[in-house]
């Protein structure tokens, strides 16, 4: 059974210490198509929220691995769920920390499995720099009879939206972004998005969620600054090169979200909270 969730749920996996560079912000602020010059140069540069999501693993380049204890699953049937980032202060354009994650949930969506995961990251001195949970989508791999777990729903506002955002992407956008340290074969090759079920690769969620907190930050916010966190559900996918249609509700001291590509839902049940300065 490539899931035991007897053996899965609270298992804590190995620490990771990393670090990063103004360079590599200035790389994951250009491969999200950031040309604003506060995003792109030293002088200055104000680092997105969505960095701390990459920056543990910035510099891999060996394809992911879905190997946890009590979990093994072939990395064709994985889908990226949902993703969350809560800051706990503006990320340091260079730094060091470690990172400690747990396997906080497994739930079984009857012809899915969806395997959720807590991490913090810490400085030296035992500062907490920012708190991630996510999640994965695993096809073919529930049945197990566990919990279906949370709807996770975020309400839309049932009135006109506050803002609509029009963002292209790259064709190229996937290439770029698999220099941020994800280097899976879906989003570069096409027999391997084949047998994943898709026509082409596609562009990395994680990408879209980058590139989606970059574009409300850019007409909505002042700077990365006011973000306290922000979280999303990967309701589809995206090929390189599509426009991303953002709508964006102000909801008390959040901002409620979707992300289309054409009529295609992208994000979904996506909120970004505001720091309270």
């Amino acid at each position: 059974m490539p899931i035991d969730p007897s053996v899965a749920v609270g298992a804590e996996l190995p620490e990771v210490e990393f670090s990063w560079t103004e360079s590599d912000v200035l790389l994951y602020h250009l491969a999200l198509g950031a040309t604003e010059l506060r995003y792109v140069y030293e002088q200055g540069l104000r680092v997105l929220p969505t960095f701390g999501v990459v920056a543990p693993r910035f510099h891999e380049t060996a394809p992911p691995a879905v190997s946890f204890p009590g979990v093994d699953i072939d990395l064709a049937r994985v889908l990226h769920g949902t993703q969350e980032i809560t800051v706990h202060a503006p990320l340091p354009v260079a730094g060091e920390a470690v990172l400690r994650t747990r396997i906080a949930d497994v739930w079984d969506k009857g012809k899915a499995a969806v395997i959720v995961q807590e991490a913090t990251a810490v400085t030296p001195d035992g500062t907490a720099l920012f708190t991630t949970r996510s999640s994965i989508f695993a096809r073919g791999e529930g049945g197990f009879g566990g919990d279906r777990g949370p709807s996770g729903k975020v309400e839309v506002p049932s009135r006109e939206p506050d803002f609509v955002i029009e963002t292209p992407t790259l064709p190229q956008q996937a290439y770029l972004y698999r220099l941020c340290g994800d280097r899976n074969p879906l989003h570069a090759d096409p027999e391997f998005a084949r047998r994943a079920g898709f026509d082409a690769p596609i562009l990395h969620g994680l990408c879209t969620y980058g590139v989606v907190c970059r574009a409300v930050i850019d007409a909505v916010l002042d700077g990365p600054e006011q973000v306290a966190s922000f979280g999303a559900k990967f309701a589809g996918v995206v090929f390189p090169g599509e426009t991303l249609t953002t709508r964006v509700w102000r909801d008390g001291p959040r901002l409620v979200l979707t992300t289309v590509a054409g009529d295609r839902p992208v994000l979904a049940d996506a909120a970004l909270t505001l720091t309270e300065d």
